[in-house]
């Protein structure tokens, strides 16, 4: 949901970056672990890396190219926090990094964010001077919207865009185990050892997740699923039909609401705090990112209380935007299904 301080700048990209798309989903597998020598290591010091030309293509069709495998990489901070789960360290990050108090963003994973440059911390914030003095081989992120690049402002992209090659994967419009794998892909071709025993243990994590996630669904088709975010004038209603999570939930058996009157991107449906109990669920995920209200701030809201799955405490977190790693997508799956395991028919 916009908040106040970007609430003036409510483009399509602007709206899904400050949570409007609530539904906006998630980056790859775990890291090297163990005793694996490539984990925690530069791209390229151990795993896959090939000597001679270096070359992806990514979701947009592009292909890019460099004469050796990127060390000096420049990502969004979520696909950093992805690269970094398969033991490809990046230089410098933007996105949100770091909160206002200085801690990791939830949308940092793992990352060491007092190690890495941060060029952008927020919505439209790209230092060009940071990222050329970085000397970048290659710039990665997510895509949201057909070849749109997730975080990089609109007004300079053509200006960054010549400054390095560019590899964007999608975060929408596909169900999370493909676009992990696209994740595993990447990661392998900068050098992450992505056959390591901590990826593969990570990945039977993952699928272990899964089964569990049906059989809940199964055996409760009728608790009904509200994907939520907050904003102080609205609450958005996520369409299950583009994030990855939601795909992916819905394939495993989970049943979702659906809301009707959507924005024109298709993500989700805004509803006045009036208006709040239009879709009856009987658990609701928020939202976590730091920029949407959390619901223990929303005791100013009193339709927010006198929502069924409130009074019944069957609220959870949810991953909007996850970090595409077995690792991390995996808690994803068994927090839902332990929500639907002990959930009851309150709506």
């Amino acid at each position: 949901m916009p908040s106040s301080a970007r609430a003036s700048h409510l483009t399509r990209r602007g709206l899904l970056a400050t949570g409007g798309a609530l539904g906006l989903g998630a980056a790859l597998a775990a890291c090297g672990g163990g005793d694996d020598k490539a984990a925690g290591k530069p791209a390229g010091e151990g795993g896959a890396e090939k000597a001679g030309p270096w070359t992806f293509t990514d979701d947009r069709g592009v292909t890019a190219e460099a004469k050796a495998t990127p060390k000096n990489i420049v990502a969004f901070t979520g696909m950093a926090a992805a690269l970094h789960d398969f033991g490809v360290e990046v230089k410098g990050v933007f996105g949100p990094t770091k909160t206002a108090d200085g801690k990791p963003d939830v949308q940092a994973g793992d990352l060491d964010v007092n190690k890495v440059e941060i060029i952008g911390n927020v919505w439209g914030e790209f230092d060009i001077e940071k990222y050329v003095g970085l000397q970048p081989d290659v710039l990665i992120t997510d895509m949201w919207e057909k070849d749109a690049l997730w975080y990089v402002p609109d007004e300079s992209k053509d200006k960054i865009l010549k400054l390095a090659p560019s590899v964007a994967l999608r975060a929408a419009d596909q169900s999370m185990p493909k676009v992990i794998q696209r994740h595993v892909e990447l990661a392998e071709s900068l050098g992450g050892d992505v056959r390591s025993k901590k990826v593969a243990d990570s990945k039977a994590r993952f699928e272990a997740a899964a089964a569990r996630l049906r059989a809940a669904a199964k055996a409760k088709p009728e608790i009904r699923v509200l994907i939520g975010s907050a904003s102080p004038d609205l609450f958005y209603v996520s369409s299950p039909a583009r994030p990855t999570d939601t795909l992916y939930f819905k394939e495993l058996g989970v049943n979702l609401v659906v809301p009707g009157k959507l924005d024109a991107g298709g993500w989700f449906e805004n509803l006045s705090w009036e208006n709040v109990g239009t879709h009856k669920a009987d658990i609701i995920m928020m939202d976590n990112r730091t920029s949407a209200i959390q619901p223990e701030d929303l005791a100013s809201k009193p339709t927010w209380a006198q929502l069924p799955a409130v009074k019944a405490g069957q609220v959870i977190p949810r991953v909007t935007e996850p970090v595409y790693s077995y690792e991390k997508c995996a808690p994803l799956l068994e927090d839902l299904a332990e929500a639907i395991e002990n959930a009851k028919k309150v709506a």
